[in-house]
């Protein structure tokens, strides 16, 4: 019986995010506002008073769902994780709580992973679609016949739920493609590029350097990570993940059914949202899943 504890990924930011825990914690206060200053920029403002829209900037909400995440998580001393997963942005906030990343390095990775992402958008015009109530495999065979056109799975977040990612041609014509063969629904989501494919190349070789440069310790507890669902403690080879994290799809389902088989009974969600536990109880469903938000 072993405790999990996941973090989400882009999406699951709010207006409004983060401000009561500013509000009436002193210690979650000073983390935000070192967030302020290694940013150069008052992201509290935004998180705390800005639209829809203004946490919808790449360079805001990928660096806002991590500080809420981790903050979260680091203002509750009680929390002792026996092993943790992200959700694409979310592992490195799971790489902050087992102490593979300080918070300092952790939010600088982030930021420029997500000016590197935001870069690659620009370079290939893209976007993904949620196909649901397709089998995986059959998603996969209609991917594979694009040729002229980027068309990848992308993200495995449960049965009967994947989104692929590509040029914005290719899956225009993969939706029609995935409906006829039987999917309940084909959505275009309201997304920057063609996140977890090929066209995220340019933003994979910048954000290369940077982790290469970056001193990653060694875990208190496994990470299961995006690339392959398997647990991971060696320093390198998480290094290698994340990095190759940025193309390869989010292999989520894999990850929560392997983290069940080597003993997870409970998973808590830390951050923004209660995305993941919905995921969760879909890809195992005798399982406890909770969140703190």
């Amino acid at each position: 019986m072993k405790h999990a504890f996941v973090f989400p990924g882009q999406g699951a930011q709010f207006s409004g995010m983060g401000r009561k825990l500013y509000e009436e914690n002193t210690l979650a206060k000073e983390y935000f506002e070192q967030a302020n200053e290694i940013l150069g920029f008052r992201i509290t403002d935004i998180m705390f008073g800005g639209t829809e829209e203004d946490l919808k900037q790449t360079k805001v909400t990928q660096p806002a769902i991590f500080l809420h995440s981790v903050i979260l998580f680091k203002t509750a001393p009680e929390l002792i994780p026996e092993m943790v997963a992200g959700h694409s942005l979310g592992e490195f906030s799971a790489l902050v709580s087992n102490k593979v990343l300080s918070f300092e390095d952790g939010l600088r990775l982030v930021a420029k992973r997500a000016t590197a992402m935001q870069r690659a958008c620009e370079i290939n015009p893209s976007t993904m679609a949620a196909i649901l109530g397709l089998d995986d495999k059959k998603v996969e065979e209609i991917c594979a016949e694009f040729k002229d056109e980027v068309v990848v799975p992308a993200n495995y977040n449960c049965p009967g739920q994947l989104v692929i990612s590509g040029s914005i041609k290719g899956i225009t014509e993969a939706c029609e493609r995935m409906k006829a063969a039987g999917a309940k629904r084909a959505i275009i989501l309201p997304v920057g590029g063609a996140f977890h494919s090929p066209l995220m190349e340019p933003a994979r070789e910048e954000l290369q350097d940077a982790i290469a440069a970056t001193h990653f310790g060694n875990p208190t507890c496994p990470i299961y990570q995006n690339v392959n669902a398997q647990p991971n403690i060696e320093p390198q080879l998480i290094k290698e993940n994340l990095i190759n994290q940025l193309t390869a799809p989010v292999h989520w389902t894999q990850t929560v059914q392997e983290m069940v088989h080597n003993g997870a009974t409970r998973f808590t969600e830390v951050g923004p949202g209660s995305v993941l536990q919905g995921l969760i109880k879909k890809i195992a469903r005798d399982v406890a899943a909770d969140g703190i938000n």
